[in-house]
C-alpha cells in the first residue's frame, strides 16, 4: 500500500522524493514544498495530505480513516489510515487535491511551468 501510494504521488508532474526526516517518512515535494507524508510502522500505513479546511472537516465527518493532521497543522491537513476503509481510488482524490493546493501556492511561473504540456 505505501509503494502504491508513494507511486502515485511521484507520477503528478514535477514530484520529487525526500527524507527530510530521516529514513522514515517519505515526502513527496513539488518544488520544494511539500504535499505528501508517507509514514509506517507495524500496524499501518499513514499518508498525511494537504487539504482545504472545508472538505477537511468532510471527510474527517465521512471516514474514521482520516483524522487531523499528525504533527501537521490541523486545519490544513489530515492523515489518512490506509486500513483499506477507503479504496485506492478515494485516495488518489485526496493526493491529487493535496498536489493542486499546493501547486497553486506557487509562484506563477512555476505553476505554469507544471501546467506546460
Amino acid at each position: 500500500m505505501k509503494d502504491t501510494m508513494i507511486e502515485y504521488s511521484l507520477s503528478k508532474k514535477g514530484a520529487t522524493k525526500d527524507y527530510p526526516f530521516g529514513p522514515d517518512p517519505v515526502a513527496i515535494k513539488v518544488a520544494g514544498k511539500m504535499f505528501a507524508l508517507i509514514f509506517e510502522n507495524k500496524e499501518n500505513c499513514r499518508l498525511n495530505l494537504k487539504c482545504d479546511p472545508i472538505i477537511a472537516e468532510n471527510l474527517r465527518e465521512q471516514h474514521e480513516a482520516v483524522q487531523p493532521g499528525y504533527h501537521m497543522n490541523k486545519k490544513h491537513w489530515n492523515t489518512i489510515t490506509l486500513d483499506g476503509s477507503l479504496s485506492d481510488e478515494d485516495v488518489y482524490v485526496m493526493i491529487d487535491h493535496s498536489y493542486d493546493m499546493v501547486v497553486q501556492s506557487l509562484p506563477k511561473r512555476i505553476r505554469d511551468s507544471l501546467t506546460e504540456e
